[in-house]
């Protein structure tokens, strides 16, 4: 099992977070400061817990004086890379809300080495208008952090952060910066604004469907990034999303064998197996996924769905064997009892069959 990400703020990297600072502030108490980090509850912070609580603890140990603090930590900043150095964000998000300027030129600074992608959103509930001009700004950057920073900030519903309410209601601000960047020479940044589409189809799909039917078949890059923002919409069966990319229903197809395991143990993995047959000359264009529906701690069912294929099959059948793990994982806990396995074909169900999770390793 990988190592928690969490274990990536450590004694090694804090020390070497102290020995940084005191190199550009000498009254700066190492010493003090390590033991205040792994005083006792250090061990029970969870990941984003730990980035706060360090940067918090900064804030105890150097100059009061925003700006000060500020111009130690761009020094230091230049001397690491990468997520767990998102404390340098992280402490313009908890100190310098009031201080609008010197903060938004800090996060643009820090964001190429640790992305400021958390710590913009405080400012853009607080400065709606001025943010949103920033990004703009972003989004015209020589460096692609900060381009993807534009996009990536105003996510409506970014993973592990604050959701945006007025974004989510009404993402038309966030469309205008996006539409900068849709044909960025970056994939980096093309990702992001993929995921920000996708972020606001959840509230506003009919906004996504409209922007993609404008830009597909513009060219290869363009078509992958709307493919992947609409990869929500598809997963749900939206008709309007499987037809632009021409997964109509699969009436001509039957399934055949479907077999599922009746009970399979926690812990262990459960087989499943089906044949997919036409009578036409092929079978075309599918998206094969299948969907279970997992038993919950109220005894409800939520469904999940869960891609296997996608391609233009020009062949009369297709035989398809898969496994599912119910090993434990830390993003999904699972519950005994009923469950069910669906197939589905272009976004329709077609068959499903019943099992047992049963509470045995």
């Amino acid at each position: 099992m990988a190592e928690p990400l969490k274990n990536r703020y450590n004694e090694k990297m804090i020390k070497a977070l102290g020995e940084e600072i005191i190199a550009v502030y000498p009254e700066f108490n190492k010493k003090e400061f390590q033991k205040c980090i792994f005083a006792d509850g250090w061990d029970k912070k969870e990941l984003k817990d730990r980035m706060y609580f360090i940067a918090k603890v900064l804030h105890d140990y150097i100059p009061e004086k925003y700006s000060k603090s500020i111009n130690i930590l761009k020094k230091v900043s230049t001397c690491f890379e990468g997520f767990e150095y998102m404390i340098f964000p992280a402490f313009v998000e908890l100190y310098g809300l009031e201080y609008y300027e010197e903060s938004i030129v800090a996060l643009e600074y820090f964001t190429p080495r640790a992305s400021s992608e958390f710590a913009v959103r405080p400012f853009i509930i607080k400065y709606e208008t001025q943010m949103m001009n920033q990004m703009s700004e972003w989004a015209e950057s020589c460096n692609p952090h900060v381009r993807r920073l534009a996009s990536e900030g105003c996510r409506p519903r970014l993973p592990w952060a604050m959701a945006l309410p007025n974004f989510k209601e009404n993402p038309t601000p966030v469309l205008s910066i996006l539409k900068k960047l849709l044909m960025d020479e970056s994939e980096y940044v093309r990702r992001s604004v993929a995921n920000n589409l996708n972020d606001i189809s959840k509230d506003n799909p009919k906004i996504l469907i409209s922007l993609a039917k404008k830009c597909l078949g513009g060219d290869n890059d363009t078509d992958k990034l709307i493919k992947h923002a609409c990869r929500s919409l598809l997963k749900k069966g939206d008709s309007e999303a499987l037809n632009l990319f021409g997964f109509n229903p699969a009436t001509h197809i039957i399934i055949e064998k479907f077999k599922v395991q009746t009970s399979v143990n926690m812990g262990s993995e459960l087989t499943f197996s089906f044949t997919l047959k036409t009578a036409r000359g092929n079978l075309g264009k599918l998206r094969i996924e299948y969907a279970i529906d997992f038993m919950k701690k109220n005894g409800q069912q939520r469904r999940k769905v869960f891609k296997i294929s996608e391609s233009d099959y020009i062949k009369q059948t297709k035989i398809v064997l898969k496994q599912y793990s119910f090993k434990q994982i830390s993003t999904r806990t699972y519950y005994v009892g009923k469950h069910h396995l669906a197939i589905l074909l272009n976004g329709k169900e077609m068959e499903k069959n019943e099992f047992i999770l049963c509470d045995k390793y």
